[in-house]
């Protein structure tokens, strides 16, 4: 199990907007360089996959969610393929609303953080495609491109479903 951490503010004049961060390039990592939300494996430890969430991005950016949001709900778990070593995954995604913006200061796993407009991912014109191959069989997937990062594969779906929610 993992969980992940869709925060939205509204700080900034073109409106309602979604953190995300670059994934570190890093050896045996399969979402290694990828627009992703801030979160990762459950632990042992971990009560839940809220507090995984919570813990997760405390660790990787410095967000202490208790402290700078609000949780809204949870959007639908989603299952990884099968291609990872450990076999599938799945994921639950939590929606936190900030209220205060803190300081990041990302951890070795996380290389940028990036404040995407909602309004520029709802807005169908600037959706794309991009060949994939991930067995040597190319196929195209949906994706965007905000500032020269790709964003698509299960952070796109995650997105999808927030935006069908919120609209």
């Amino acid at each position: 199990r993992s969980a992940v951490g869709v925060y939205l503010s509204d700080h900034a004049d073109n409106g309602l907007q979604v953190l995300m961060i670059k994934r570190a390039d890093r050896v045996g990592d399969p979402w290694s360089g990828h627009m992703a939300f801030p979160g990762g494996r459950k632990d042992r430890a971990d009560p839940n996959t809220l507090v995984t969430a919570k813990r997760e991005t405390l660790e990787e950016i410095a967000l202490d969610a208790d402290r700078h949001a609000q949780l809204l709900g949870r959007l639908s778990d989603i299952p990884t393929h099968a291609r990872l070593r450990s076999g599938p995954m799945i994921i639950t995604p939590y929606v936190f609303r900030l209220h205060s913006i803190p300081e990041f200061a990302p951890n070795y796993e996380v290389a940028e953080v990036h404040w995407v407009p909602l309004g520029f991912l709802a807005d169908r014109a600037n959706r794309e495609k991009m060949r994939w191959a991930p067995n040597g069989i190319p196929i195209e997937m949906p994706c965007y491109m905000y500032r020269e990062r790709r964003i698509w594969g299960l952070s796109l779906m995650m997105l999808d479903e927030l935006l069908g929610a919120l609209m």
